[in-house]
């Protein structure tokens, strides 16, 4: 079986594990109860009994609306919008809005339909197609097989490992199983079944474990806790309270790192085993060295790429601190603060340190080759 072969043959073994992790449940968690959903035009807006404080709104919102697909089309009910008083979750609606209906249908009729917001599904089915078309124009095969290694990854996230750690499965090690199903599914899948693959996984894999101990350690040394996360008191008062948030803290870490850690790894990967095409004589030292030569420069821009992922994503809150005049000290010392300065620092280590983890088992690996071929034309003569 020719390579070519041998890696079509794993993208169809991955889409085949996709599509039995989309009837997988691992969870076995009740349903909440849900009706029909439908997407609905909203002809009619009735506000007489919300209430307005500032800009925060509280009370209901009723809205007339007309039923857009389902078996009720052209139905039209009257539906409630519940506005809590909280922005980050509240949405104020308008006549002609698209919006999410679930609603029960009594005597053939919709009833009791409620607002599950703004309809978004299909522009991000349009905005998930056309970046899969992007990414197959820009890289062809490869492309459409980074494709297969990102559908992956969500399945295996949402399928597999919240499940587990909703199950009581230790969250570090399990965290680790998971990260290194998909760091070989997807440096295996872009990077072929070869000695480039084989390099980008073991580079990578050395830089998250790197990282989880690093996490590890500087979390009990900062006295920091997973409670600090966003909705994990909430999710302790539904009833998880054997949960370890901590654990579950420390694997998000890596977990968030190890994107870029696959990045760099690849590149580097790739780089040496360009090199080595190109310069098949070049020894063992001469090609690590080449190897670290291109992690440094890759470096130097990668370092700041947890930074400004994670600090953008938290854009208000630092705007808060600064508009209420609170000292630096106060707000670096701040757990939350703390926690993500945690998240940028650590998981940074790992991209530091895998770009030589990986020059050199790209080289160890590329000079075994060279020496089994030697050897193999010694006993020849």
């Amino acid at each position: 079986m020719s390579t070519v072969q041998r890696e079509w043959l794993f993208s169809l073994m991955i889409a085949g594990i996709c599509i039995g992790l989309a009837f997988l449940d691992l969870a076995k968690i009740p349903q909440a109860p849900a009706g029909l959903h439908s997407r609905a035009l909203i002809i009619d807006v009735d506000n007489s009994q919300v209430r307005v404080n500032l800009i925060v709104k509280t009370e209901t919102q009723f809205l007339k609306v007309r039923l857009l697909n389902g078996p009720n089309k052209g139905d039209e009910l009257t539906i409630s919008n519940v506005l809590t008083g909280k922005m980050e979750f509240d949405e104020f609606y308008e006549v002609g809005d698209t919006v999410l209906v679930e609603y029960d249908v009594v005597d053939g009729k919709p009833r009791h339909g409620t607002a599950r917001g703004n309809y978004r599904l299909g522009l991000q089915l349009l905005l998930i197609v056309l970046f899969a078309l992007l990414l197959m124009a820009v890289a062809g095969v490869t492309g459409f097989k980074a494709m297969l290694s990102f559908v992956f990854a969500a399945m295996v996230l949402w399928k597999l490992f919240f499940p587990l750690l909703l199950r009581g499965y230790p969250p570090l090690l399990t965290g680790l199983v998971i990260v290194a199903l998909l760091i070989s599914v997807i440096t295996f899948s872009v990077g072929g079944l070869s000695r480039r693959g084989i390099a980008a996984f073991t580079g990578s894999m050395m830089g998250v474990l790197l990282t989880c101990c690093l996490a590890v350690w500087f979390a009990k040394a900062f006295k920091l806790h997973g409670a600090v996360r966003p909705f994990a008191e909430t999710l302790l008062y539904s009833g998880y309270y054997d949960l370890h948030l901590t654990d579950i803290f420390i694997a998000s870490i890596f977990i968030a790192s190890s994107g870029a850690v696959m990045d760099l790894a690849m590149d580097i990967a790739a780089s040496m085993d360009e090199i080595k095409r190109n310069h098949t004589e070049i020894g063992l030292l001469k090609h690590i060295q080449s190897g670290l030569r291109v992690g440094k420069a890759v470096i130097g821009t990668m370092t700041t790429t947890l930074l400004l992922a994670y600090s953008s994503s938290h854009i208000t809150m630092f705007l808060l601190f600064m508009a209420k005049g609170l000292p630096p000290a106060n707000i670096l010392n701040a757990p939350f603060v703390a926690t993500e300065v945690l998240n940028i620092l650590v998981g940074s280590f790992g991209l530091v340190t895998v770009a030589p983890f990986t020059a050199l088992v790209s080289g160890i690996l590329y000079s075994l080759k060279k020496r089994a071929q030697t050897t193999d034309i010694q006993d020849a003569a």
